[in-house]
């Protein structure tokens, strides 16, 4: 890899000064120049399978914030649509899927051919970085095995994803099964994204919290330690990021596996423990709430400053502990980049 990229210098190791910057939602409503390509896409999933539209909304926090990394935008539940589970999205609603999966469905998900109905996702990565410069890095990302199989379950978003865990006794050989077809796509679906040109991938586990360790420890930790271990096994020099949300202390089973090269925190983590007990495994990314984002002002700086002063002599990428929210001002995500990139003695 030849290009000189802040984030991905600071994946490997290196402790900058002003650490790199992207955020989680970085694309997305909040922003007039997305709402505009969101009117003309259609849906959501056209403008997800529309490799022009997609990309430049991928590089529209890039040009207005001047962001270390661009993340492809896309959504976790293309795999599940992908794989023949009908997905639409509600107005005001979220997600939906239908029919919600059996263990009768398995065998009809091996038959289809993921990476061909996702090829629009790849060209989207392939034109984004043709039109980024070297200096900063595309992510790839994928939803969790867990999280995506929760939507799978329910039909769509759950109040207490962490209530289908019943699902994982009364049928775990199914449960097992599905997690471990899921996992197997993430791998091939991740290394796609890589082949076209992402320079890192992150793994998104948004409904880890609140299962119990056995229950995460299979559903959770062990597959993301299989997919990270395949992305590495294919093309080793790529960064893996883990973001297993709401997850506490047990946050440190997911730092010190071998492919984790960054972990993402949440807002609800206490940095302080998150500095003591994961910068000694990994590089710690995010931390920021992103509602004192809305806030702004002091209130928001002295969030900022707390976390760039506590992982000052570590490698370190800033970010939120979640997305963006659509009620984000955007002079408010400007005021953060240029409050964190100040020169401090």
């Amino acid at each position: 890899m030849t290009r000189q990229s802040k984030f991905l210098e600071t994946l490997s190791g290196d402790v900058q000064a002003i650490p790199p910057i992207w955020f989680m939602r970085q694309a997305g409503r909040y922003l007039p120049e997305y709402r505009e390509v969101r009117a003309k896409a259609g849906s959501f999933l056209d403008l997800c399978f529309n490799p022009e539209l997609a990309s430049e909304v991928t590089l529209q926090p890039i040009r207005r914030f001047d962001l270390d990394a661009a993340i492809l935008f896309a959504d976790i539940l293309l795999i599940p649509h992908a794989m023949g589970q009908k997905l639409w999205f509600e107005e005001g609603e979220g997600p939906r899927l239908a029919p919600v999966i059996s263990p009768q469905n398995i065998d009809q998900f091996r038959s289809q051919d993921v990476l061909e109905k996702l090829a629009p996702v790849f060209e989207t990565m392939k034109m984004t970085r043709a039109e980024l410069s070297d200096d900063k890095a595309l992510i790839g990302f994928a939803g969790a095995p867990w999280t995506v199989a929760t939507y799978m379950l329910a039909g769509g978003s759950m109040r207490d994803p962490a209530a289908l865990r019943e699902w994982y006794y009364r049928e775990p050989a199914f449960i097992t099964d599905l997690i471990e077809l899921l996992s197997d796509i993430t791998i091939e679906y991740l290394n796609a994204q890589i082949e076209a040109g992402a320079d890192a991938v992150q793994l998104f586990d948004t409904w880890a919290g609140g299962l119990p360790w056995p229950v995460l420890d299979a559903v959770s930790v062990r597959p993301l330690d299989k997919i990270a271990r395949g992305v590495k096994k294919a093309h080793p020099e790529i960064p893996v990021i883990l973001f297993p949300k709401s997850v506490g202390e047990k946050a440190g089973e997911y730092a010190t596996l071998a492919a984790c090269d960054g972990l993402s925190i949440d807002y609800g983590m206490d940095p302080s423990w998150a500095r003591a007990h994961l910068s000694g495994h990994t590089v710690v990314q995010g931390g920021l709430d992103p509602l004192v984002v809305i806030e702004g002002g002091e209130r928001m700086e002295q969030a900022a400053e707390t976390l760039l002063k506590l992982f000052h002599d570590v490698p370190y990428v800033f970010n939120l502990g979640h997305g963006f929210t659509p009620a984000t001002p955007p002079e408010h995500v400007a005021t953060l980049v240029k409050y964190i990139r100040k020169e401090r003695k």
